[in-house]
């Protein structure tokens, strides 16, 4: 089987489009996330919010069973290793997502902490 970036691009362009406000949604929410957190005070690193990180790997860790029901496809279905790349791929995107959401969000609630 031959895959050229062509065919890859050709099957991208009618995929995405149905599903450009959802894409568009999902990365807006954590870039207002960050916005609204920094114009208080927040800075990645010098915040630590653990209920956000664990949030985020359940987050990701139940994509591996809704992905695949977005896609219209199983879990049985994942059986290359290309397969199983792009659904681990997925589930740190979500991961990612959540946590760059949350983390914010977080200090938002809790304020700064003073050591």
């Amino acid at each position: 089987m031959k895959f050229s970036l062509d065919g890859i691009l050709a099957v991208l362009s009618y995929a995405i489009p149905p599903f450009l406000p959802l894409i568009l949604a999902i990365l807006a929410m954590p870039v207002l996330a960050q916005l609204a957190g920094r114009l208080r005070g927040y800075r990645m690193t010098d915040h630590r919010s653990r209920p956000a990180a664990i949030v985020g790997l359940l987050a990701g860790l139940s994509s591996l069973w809704w992905v695949p029901l977005l896609t219209h496809s199983r879990l049985a279905f994942v059986a290359t290793m290309t397969d199983w790349a792009a659904l681990s791929a997925a589930a740190f995107g979500v991961v990612l997502i959540t946590w760059l959401v949350l983390h914010p969000l977080s200090y938002l609630v809790r304020g700064p902490r003073r050591h």
